[in-house]
């Protein structure tokens, strides 16, 4: 039986990833919040 995970980190990437989080305005948040890590 296959697993309902099956992780992919180049799709994972493109979701979540620094890029594509650069598109939104979420880094200058996290950035101005303080977080030790801006994203993934």
């Amino acid at each position: 039986m296959k697993r309902t995970y099956q992780p992919n980190n180049h799709k994972k990437s493109k979701r979540l990833g620094f890029f594509a989080r650069k598109k939104t305005n979420l880094l200058n948040r996290r950035r101005r919040k303080g977080r030790k890590s801006l994203c993934k």
